[in-house]
């Protein structure tokens, strides 16, 4: 696995520059920013140095000696911010370092670009267990600005440590907890007052993470009675992470769990509630869901739904997902195909039904878990919740949740459970922001911001379709040409015959 991973920090190394321009003008654009949407009005915006000078609305002149863009009455929007992503997984398989190494590290060549040609300049991992792979996606020439929350704090031989075998687990997710009322299994020598919440939060300070990442989560199929976090511990989580200035995650998918998240007081509950328990049948939200996203609302808890996360597992039994055009713009074309391939179908085998044809498998996702998140989802949209746009990319060892791909997917679900193309676009820019502390650098069109930006062909206030219009991608400034950036760039049109 190491070598693995030192392998793909040195391919992640390479690739082409982008242009560069030290002071830049883009000019004719329509300026679409989330703290200023009374104001969306052609202008232009001056660049320096990676970062924003100046923004002007109405008529302005090229400052004297910038380069000048000409964005042909585009429209203007600050790059994008995927809040939950794991940038180390592979998909399709758990352990890639047994599939061909120049499929792997085509795949992970690509990763960065990936997230930009679908405009994601921001990307936070929620969990760091490869240091080596985050490290090369960061020294790779073009890739998102990247935030991450140091190493997962999960109870020890729970939740995800028990998905990993015992010999990896503990290499994954070292900074475990460890509580006495809770007896389990522990490597020789593990010493218990080094695993206590305050412990374990200090160690992410100390990596310089933004965030901290805990699990309330008893499992499933025959990991379902797995230890979880009491209220006492997840207490001083909280409390620790406040006094290192952290912001808290925690992983709830389920009543009980958001329950439990809100009652500590967690700054954001990581997936939408698709398990209500014995309400699932439900066919409205019952009132004992409602008075938990009530809460939610109420306290302003940060709230990623990530409907893609049972999608990537239900792609498994939709026969058209691997034949959809987007896929070989943000995977590499031998990778699609070993996805066909009976190795590559692996996964299906963990999720699938004994004797359940595909097409009810996926059905039962549809009227299962999916109907629930949707109709949870809206309720908390409609009390005013605080969504935040994350999409779990990759959520598990599948092929339905590829990067970049992957968000513009998650919008679609968005928009289908009914939020606003508004409600949207805050969410997946300043609304991250600000709940991560990057405010100050991101999120938004204003002097002193990052320079990372969208060039589009349509409005994302008035169409979702903006999000797959994107021309031009600025990165700190840097320009970048969309299709400059796809797995497998378009052959180029021959000129008509005559």
């Amino acid at each position: 696995m190491k070598r693995l991973a030192a392998c793909l920090a040195s391919i992640l190394s390479l690739g082409a520059p982008p242009s560069f321009a030290a002071r830049t003008w883009i000019s004719d654009v329509v300026i679409v920013s989330p703290e200023s949407l009374d104001r969306v009005e052609k202008g232009g915006v001056l660049l320096e140095d990676g970062r924003i000078v100046a923004v002007e609305r109405g008529e302005a002149k090229a400052p004297e000696g910038a380069q000048v863009v000409h964005g042909g009455g585009r429209f203007l929007v600050p790059g994008l911010i995927d809040s939950h992503v794991h940038l180390a997984l592979f998909p399709g398989a758990i352990d890639p370092s047994a599939l061909d190494p120049a499929m792997v590290g085509a795949y992970f060549r690509q990763l960065p670009r990936s997230y930009l040609y679908f405009g994601y300049t921001t990307l936070i991992d929620l969990i760091v267990f490869d240091k080596a792979t985050l490290e090369g996606f960061r020294r790779a020439p073009l890739h998102p600005d990247l935030h991450d929350c140091g190493e997962a704090v999960p109870m020890a031989n729970g939740y995800p440590m028990a998905l990993f075998p015992p010999g990896r687990a503990y290499q994954a997710f070292p900074n475990f907890l460890v509580d006495p009322g809770q007896p389990t299994p522990l490597p020789e020598g593990t010493k218990p007052e080094e695993h206590t919440p305050e412990a374990a939060v200090a160690r992410v300070k100390a990596s310089g993470a933004i965030c901290v990442k805990a699990f309330i989560e008893r499992g499933f199929a025959k990991n379902h009675a797995l230890p979880i976090p009491g209220a006492g511990m997840l207490a001083r989580l909280r409390k620790a992470a406040t006094g290192a200035g952290l912001v808290l995650v925690v992983h709830a998918n389920n009543l009980e769990a958001q329950r439990m998240a809100l009652d500590a007081g967690v700054d954001v509950i990581a997936h939408g509630m698709w398990e209500w328990g014995a309400l699932d049948r439900s066919k409205d939200v019952p009132a004992e869901v409602a008075a938990v996203l009530d809460r939610a609302a109420a306290t302003h808890t940060g709230y990623q739904p990530t409907f893609r996360v049972l999608y990537g597992e239900s792609a498994y039994f939709d026969p058209s997902y691997l034949d959809m055009p987007a896929l070989r713009k943000v995977v590499p074309a031998a990778l699609i195909e070993w996805f066909k391939s009976a190795p590559g179908q692996q996964f299906k085998k963990e999720v699938a039904e004994p004797g359940v044809p595909d097409a009810a498998m996926a059905e039962g996702f549809a009227n299962g878990p999916l109907r629930r998140v949707r109709l949870a989802t809206a309720y908390l949209d409609g009390k005013g919740g605080s969504l935040l746009f994350g999409t779990d990319t990759p959520s598990a060892p599948s092929y339905g949740n590829l990067p970049g791909l992957n968000g513009y997917l998650e919008m679609k679900e968005w928009q289908a459970a009914g939020i606003s193309l508004e409600r949207l676009f805050r969410a997946a820019t300043i609304d991250n922001a600000r709940r991560f502390g990057l405010d100050k650098d991101v999120g938004s069109i204003e002097p002193g911001k990052a320079a990372n930006l969208l060039l589009m062909e349509k409005s994302p206030l008035e169409s979702l379709d903006a999000y797959d219009s994107i021309v031009t991608v600025w990165i700190r400034g840097k320009a970048v040409p969309r299709e400059s950036l796809a797995a497998n760039p378009a052959p180029p049109s021959r000129p008509a015959a005559r």
